[in-house]
């Protein structure tokens, strides 16, 4: 049984609206509160932001019946906060059960000893889906217009790489990663149906972790003719990896399960999933070191539980490699995060230029007047195209000489642009450091997507509570941002 929220005041609590926070604290979470205030404080606004939670919490199932659920109201604070200020879900236990400010925002008194565990709050968070909260974004973002509107005739865009939570690939590794779980699953799955042939599995993972160090420990000594040295080593652990994935999809044909298909390769971390991973990662393990192809990335998996994972290498100073997955961001004159977009595994910046900003008039009614971009974006049809979708088109040109020839010709909206188009680059810091966006912490794609969106929910909602703070105290420590003076 489940509710939007408490309509019942309780004796030890204040109403959400006046709550009184501390104006002078420079926490992040100060700023964040007042917005959950505000949006509180707008009735439609808060019944349709709960309605989508509703949507996507409940599913099929009956409210009206059961043990009572966490409030939706509930699910949306603790959300907002989780990425808004970078907790673990442990913190935000503790803060749910002991920060009086936090819980008098969620509407709990100070005599309510109801537990907030963190399994519960992580289970919950988990049923919203990303294009929900990116919903939620879009309506945070017209509330923030409703006091600038013309924040967004000014956009700047960039992308950057969010990383995936994997160590680093080898293929020794990712064959053992893929083999230490097939193995167990299949005692499990033999035990229960009662299939003889799989005794000795402990000594075969003793085995393959052997080979496993064996390899690293070359791999990282290196010497004279380390490749040559490895080439056994691979051969034997590759050879175990055809057996062991052969004699799982027999056993999925004798008790009954299906047989792994292409489509779950990028699914769930089923058994299924796992043969097919490992049989890929030994696929090109024997063309890259048996054979010694020169095997393109398109085809590579960089890790046996996040197959979603890309490689990526963008020369930033210090990660010359990154793995995880490129997020296209937008920002208007005021702040917002207006669009955040998840690159596809192959998509690149010039791919999707025009698509995005497409979709960036269509949700704003063509009210972006100037866009600005870096030259990574420039390509001579992105050029001609995102000059038609927009008034002032800040889009730089590769190489020396036509980048001096294009600013000479340029006009000053378009130096204006170029100007201030680095502070994109500082909303990006601030995404990754504040608001944990540097490492998905969450598992599968659809929590890498959805984990995404958080941290641009927790974002959008620190600009618009310093927007409200700045409007009642423009002296207040918590309505200055620290990446502009005070």
């Amino acid at each position: 049984m489940r509710k939007s929220y408490s309509n019942q005041l309780r004796l030890d609590s204040v109403p959400i609206e006046q709550v009184e926070l501390n104006l002078e604290s420079r926490d992040r979470i100060v700023p964040i509160l007042r917005a959950l205030q505000f949006l509180y404080s707008d009735r439609r606004l808060v019944d349709d932001i709960l309605q989508w939670i509703a949507a996507d919490v409940n599913g099929d199932s009956r409210t009206d019946t059961g043990r009572t659920g966490m409030e939706y109201w509930h699910i949306c604070v603790l959300a907002a906060v989780r990425l808004g200020c970078n907790f673990t879900y442990d913190q935000l236990q503790d803060l749910a059960e002991n920060h009086r400010k936090l819980r008098a925002v969620m509407g709990v008194g100070d005599c309510d000893d109801r537990p907030f565990k963190w399994r519960t709050i992580r289970n919950n968070i988990r049923l919203l889906r990303p294009e929900t909260i990116a919903r939620i974004n879009q309506a945070i973002v017209s509330a923030g217009h409703s006091f600038d509107p013309t924040a967004i005739e000014k956009v700047r865009a960039d992308s950057f790489v969010m990383e995936t939570n994997i160590h680093y690939p080898t293929e020794s590794s990712l064959l053992y990663d893929g083999l230490r779980k097939i193995i167990p699953q299949c005692v499990r799955l033999a035990e229960a149906h009662g299939v003889n042939g799989w005794r000795q599995y402990a000594h075969l993972l003793k085995k393959i972790k052997q080979l496993n160090r064996d390899i690293n420990r070359i791999a990282t000594k290196k010497g004279p003719r380390y490749k040559k040295r490895l080439q056994p080593l691979y051969r034997e652990l590759l050879q175990k990896a055809d057996i062991l994935t052969q004699r799982a999809r027999d056993l999925c044909l004798v008790t009954g399960q299906r047989l792994p298909e292409i489509a779950d390769l990028f699914g769930p971390n089923t058994l299924q999933a796992l043969i097919l991973r490992t049989e890929r990662v030994a696929d090109t393990t024997r063309r890259r070191i048996i054979h010694g192809e020169a095997v393109a990335n398109s085809d590579k998996l960089f890790s046996i539980f996040e197959p979603h994972t890309q490689l990526y290498k963008r020369g930033k100073a210090g990660q010359p490699m990154q793995f995880g997955r490129q997020v296209l961001v937008f920002e208007d004159a005021a702040g917002f995060i207006v669009r955040a977009v998840l690159m596809k595994r192959d998509e690149g910046d010039k791919q999707v230029a025009v698509r995005e900003t497409k979709s960036l008039q269509n949700d704003f009614q063509n009210g972006v007047k100037r866009l600005s971009f870096d030259r990574g974006f420039h390509s001579p049809d992105n050029q001609r195209e995102l000059s038609e979708l927009v008034d002032h088109l800040c889009l730089p040109r590769t190489g020396v000489k036509q980048s001096a020839v294009q600013l000479v010709q340029a006009d000053d909206e378009f130096r204006s642009a170029q100007q201030n188009h680095s502070g994109v680059e500082s909303m990006i810091g601030a995404l990754q450091s504040g608001n944990a966006m540097k490492r998905c912490r969450d598992r599968s794609e659809i929590g890498f997507e959805r984990y995404m969106q958080l941290g641009i929910l927790g974002r959008n909602l620190h600009t618009l509570g310093r927007m409200l703070i700045a409007r009642e105290n423009q002296n207040a420590a918590a309505a200055h941002s620290r990446r502009k003076a005070a």
